[in-house]
């Protein structure tokens, strides 16, 4: 049961996977979370640095929807400006989201990354769902009140993964 919080892979940020590293791996779509993954959770719009990088995945053909457990006004108001797909109350860790996203992009479950902030949502969910999960280290320091409990949680299982030696990257 616990391999399904532990992340495939790990980066700092969104901006270290680039369309190359995902090209190479023979990955043409992206499901990826909105809140702390992409932007802080109430910042309302991309930053250039984050339009650069949705248009460079564009450029190189890799697909990108956006899956958040927000609500539509939200979801909405910043995937719009992006011209980027999205689904709102996704449910996360339920995979019924994950599953619509990579039949609306026309892709393979192994063709397609999860990447997220969370263990509890987006790694357990794309574990479960049997994507690639990738989990980067929160945009923000801060978090919504149900996401706090999350961080609770996903700190006491960081730490049973390091101390059974799962775990190759620093905090």
């Amino acid at each position: 049961m616990l391999k399904y919080f532990l992340p495939d892979q790990h980066v700092k940020s969104i901006f270290d996977i680039t369309p190359e590293s995902l090209i190479e791996k023979g990955v043409k779509g992206i499901i990826t979370d909105l809140d702390n993954t992409l932007v802080e959770w109430d910042r309302p719009s991309a930053t250039p640095k984050l339009i650069e990088w949705f248009e460079n995945m564009k450029k190189n053909n890799i697909l990108v929807t956006i899956v958040s457990n927000n609500n539509e006004e939200r979801v909405k108001a910043f995937s719009d400006p992006l011209v980027t797909p999205y689904i709102y109350r996704a449910k996360k860790p339920m995979t019924i989201a994950f599953n619509r996203a990579v039949k609306e992009m026309g892709l393979k479950k192994d063709e397609t990354v999860v990447i997220g902030d969370q263990l509890l949502t987006d790694v357990f969910g794309g574990n479960r769902g049997g994507f690639h999960t990738i989990l980067v280290i929160p945009v923000a320091q801060t978090d919504g009140l149900a996401t706090r409990f999350n961080r609770a949680i996903e700190r006491r299982l960081l730490n049973i993964f390091r101390k059974q030696g799962k775990l190759n990257w620093e905090d």
